[in-house]
């Protein structure tokens, strides 16, 4: 927690909240009890948000910047960390709306590795498979070009019968 609270940007304190999550050193519960324990810093509001992502779900800076963008746009609020069967085993999905039956796995550098690109190509098919549209965007795809990436999210939503709540709110031309 001191880590984050020092840390030079909010950024920078963000992944050093989340990164002992997601790499199971620590649990949200822990990291939500040493939250707790700072009573005054500039900072703390900022990292009860991260924390409240966390809680959610996310275990990556690239899952809370995807769940921000997704706000941004309009989109539902999606489940984060779906335990899922594929295949031999059980996996985690980054984000899916179980009731539209979309997946969105997010893919940051270390999915290049030849044996991970592997299973996540092989559990990407186990889960098509089972009647799930499976989205990957790569991280760095959503940092250059995100709008292209979420149309696609909102494409796949709309076509599983999802409907933009604001839209029918909004005058007819």
């Amino acid at each position: 927690m001191q880590a984050a609270l020092w840390a030079r940007t909010d950024r920078e304190a963000a992944l050093l909240l989340i990164a002992p999550v997601q790499q199971r050193l620590t649990s949200v519960d822990l990291v939500g009890a040493a939250l707790d324990r700072v009573r005054r810093d500039r900072r703390r509001p900022f990292l009860r948000t991260v924390f409240l992502e966390l809680v959610d779900g996310a275990h990556s800076l690239n899952e809370l910047d995807f769940a921000a963008m997704c706000r941004r746009r309009g989109l539902p609020e999606p489940d984060r960390q779906v335990v899922a069967s594929a295949g031999a085993g059980r996996c985690y999905l980054d984000v899916r709306w179980s009731r539209w039956r979309v997946v969105v796995e997010i893919d940051g550098v270390g999915h290049l590795q030849p044996d991970r690109w592997i299973d996540d190509n092989l559990r990407h098919n186990e889960i098509a498979l089972s009647g799930d549209v499976v989205l990957r965007i790569p991280s760095l795809g959503l940092r250059l070009d995100p709008d292209r990436h979420l149309d696609a999210v909102e494409r796949a939503l709309r076509q599983a019968g999802w409907t933009d709540p604001a839209s029918a709110r909004r005058p007819r031309k």
